[in-house]
């Protein structure tokens, strides 16, 4: 019998009657184009005998052309949109084998996150630490779906002009990792044929280029300028960035913001968000008059220890059901829907945000 309700087993697959029993709906993408219709059975099954197909033969047939051309079509061998995906570490008697890294990244609706401001940091900084560590261990169909959803990013940064340091270290972090593997490490452990990868490599340093010569335009602005706002509401603008490089290059747009850039009170505020007390007193850093120099404080710290990440929106983690998903925000606060198919009495006592780096050791097993 299948599962048609919320089961731990199986929560909420969608499943269709047939002739031969239920079957299981899968959802590759979005429908397939018009001109991509199912083969005429029975033009297969004529009199040549080369082409001859019975039964699920036939059916094969179909399912394989349908494949073909959709692959024909798109950049990605499949486009999924799922919004979870069961996380599973070990083979049960209800379930056999293991949800891989690649298979979260080919799932998981990553193509519609970066359209979001709010998940667009996130991407891109799991999209850096997958260039870093994990690229060799993608499959085939997960590589080619991350450099499809990477030319997004870098298109989004050229037409929108979002956020293009957090860009040039990922494709500099990635063009590291591709020459490490192709000259030093060996080409055997890159899936493909090397010409694609010498491709991608030639393609990463166009986007390199397109990045280093992006010219933001200056904004007409017809109201009261940040130059013109008092200098208590631009300091505490200064003391919102989390980001050192942001107030730094901030206070080179005018001589006062340098003043304000370089205040020891916002300095301060920036280890005390980044660092514990814990912290501090291992690497109290002095000035010459016996002060703390918070500045270099804050750089000193950086090398020793790491920074708090901080994101608009993260994907979670339900720990009673082991799924990992997209919170709709807005569905949540109006439908009180909790993103997926929970079965737990109290589901938002099971949530947990999960980072870019935790989201790789999810699937370290």
């Amino acid at each position: 019998m299948p599962f048609l309700g919320k089961d731990w087993r199986s929560p909420g697959w969608s499943w269709k009657k047939t002739d031969d029993g239920w079957k299981r709906i899968i959802f590759y993408g979005h429908e397939l184009e018009n001109n991509n219709k199912e083969i005429d059975l029975k033009a297969l099954c004529s009199d040549n005998k080369e082409n001859v197909f019975v039964g699920e033969v036939c059916e094969l047939a179909t399912a394989k052309r349908k494949k073909d051309l959709y692959n024909n079509n798109t950049k990605s061998q499949f486009v999924f949109t799922d919004k979870w995906i069961y996380v599973q570490k070990g083979s049960t008697k209800e379930r056999h084998g293991y949800c891989t890294l690649g298979e979260a990244l080919n799932r998981l609706d990553f193509s519609s996150a970066i359209q979001d401001l709010s998940r667009f940091n996130y991407v891109a900084k799991l999209f850096q630490l997958i260039a870093r560590s994990q690229l060799r261990n993608l499959s085939g169909a997960a590589q080619k779906n991350y450099f499809n959803i990477l030319e997004k990013i870098v298109r989004k940064v050229l037409d929108d002009h979002y956020n293009p340091r957090l860009v040039k270290d990922l494709l500099q972090d990635l063009s590291s990792t591709l020459h490490s593997l192709a000259i030093h490490v060996g080409r055997c452990v890159l899936v493909g044929n090397v010409n694609i990868w010498l491709c991608r490599l030639k393609t990463i340093h166009e986007w390199k280029q397109q990045l280093n010569n992006l010219h933001i335009p200056k904004q007409i602005c017809n109201g009261v300028s940040f130059k013109e706002l008092p200098l208590h509401t631009q300091n505490d603008i200064l003391c919102k960035l989390s980001d050192a490089c942001d107030i730094i290059n901030l206070g080179q747009a005018t001589p006062t913001l340098q003043s304000l850039s370089e205040s020891s009170i916002l300095w301060k505020k920036l280890c005390h968000f980044h660092f514990s007390d814990k912290q501090f007193y291992k690497n109290l850093v002095l000035s010459k008059s016996d002060h703390v120099d918070w500045k270099l404080m804050y750089f000193t710290l950086r090398k020793h220890y790491p920074m708090r990440e901080q994101y608009g929106d993260t994907l979670h983690f339900c720990k009673h059901c082991s799924i990992l998903f997209w919170q709709d925000r807005h569905l949540t606060l109006l439908l009180k829907d909790c993103g997926h198919p929970c079965t737990a009495i109290d589901p938002d006592s099971c949530l947990m945000s999960i980072s870019p780096q935790h989201f790789i050791e999810l699937f370290q097993f």
